[in-house]
C-alpha cells in the first residue's frame, strides 16, 4: 500500500530533477504530465472525502492545517529530495525512506488543499497549494544539486533507467483504470 502512495510522487520529481540536469525534453515532459495527474488525482480524492465527510463548519479544514505554514517545511522537503535523489542514485540503499519523506512533504498540503476546496475556504486552499508549491520546488532543486554534483549531466543512461522506472508506473496507473472499467 505504501509504495502506491510513494511511487506517484517519487519518481516524477526525481525524473524532473534529473531532466532539468540532463537536458532531456522528454524526461521533463513526461514527468510534469505525471506530476500533474497525480497533483489532479489527489486534490479530487481529497475534495470528495471532504465533501462527503464534511461538518457544517471549517473545523474539519482547521485541524488538518493546525497552525500556519513554515520554513521549516521547505527545510523537510529539501533534505527529502537530497536523500531521495542520492538513495535513487545508489541501487543498495532502501529508496523507501526518502520516498516516505517527499510524500510526507507533498500530500498533507495536497489533501488540505482539497479538503479547502470542498469547504470553499480559499485562503487554506491557496495557501495549501503554495506550501504544496514550495515544498516541490524544494525537492526538485535539491536533487538537481545531488545530480549535478554526481555529474549525471555526463551519464545519460541513468536518464533512461528513470524513464523505464516511470513507464512501468504509468503503465499500472494505466491497468488500474482498465480493470475498473471492465
Amino acid at each position: 500500500v505504501g509504495s502506491m502512495l510513494i511511487a506517484p510522487l517519487l519518481f516524477p520529481v526525481l525524473s524532473l530533477s534529473l531532466g532539468i540536469i540532463v537536458a532531456d525534453e522528454k524526461l521533463i515532459g513526461r514527468s510534469i504530465m505525471t506530476l500533474v495527474r497525480s497533483l489532479a488525482f489527489a486534490l479530487v480524492a481529497s475534495f470528495v472525502i471532504g465533501f462527503l465527510f464534511s461538518t457544517r463548519s471549517d473545523t474539519l479544514v482547521q485541524i488538518i492545517v493546525g497552525g500556519p505554514s513554515s520554513l521549516m517545511y521547505a527545510i523537510v522537503a529539501a533534505i527529502a529530495g537530497f536523500a531521495a535523489a542520492f538513495a535513487m542514485t545508489k541501487p543498495h540503499l532502501n529508496q523507501t525512506l526518502p520516498g516516505v519523506a517527499i510524500s510526507v512533504s507533498l500530500v498533507p498540503p495536497l489533501a488540505t488543499a482539497g479538503i479547502a476546496l470542498s469547504a470553499f475556504n480559499w485562503p487554506i486552499f491557496s495557501s495549501s497549494l503554495l506550501l504544496f508549491l514550495v515544498n516541490i520546488i524544494g525537492i526538485v532543486f535539491s536533487s538537481m544539486i545531488v545530480f549535478a554534483l554526481l555529474k549525471f549531466s555526463v551519464k545519460k543512461g541513468v536518464t533512461e533507467e528513470v524513464v523505464k522506472e516511470e513507464e512501468k508506473v504509468i503503465k499500472k496507473e494505466h491497468h488500474k483504470k482498465e480493470l475498473k472499467k471492465d
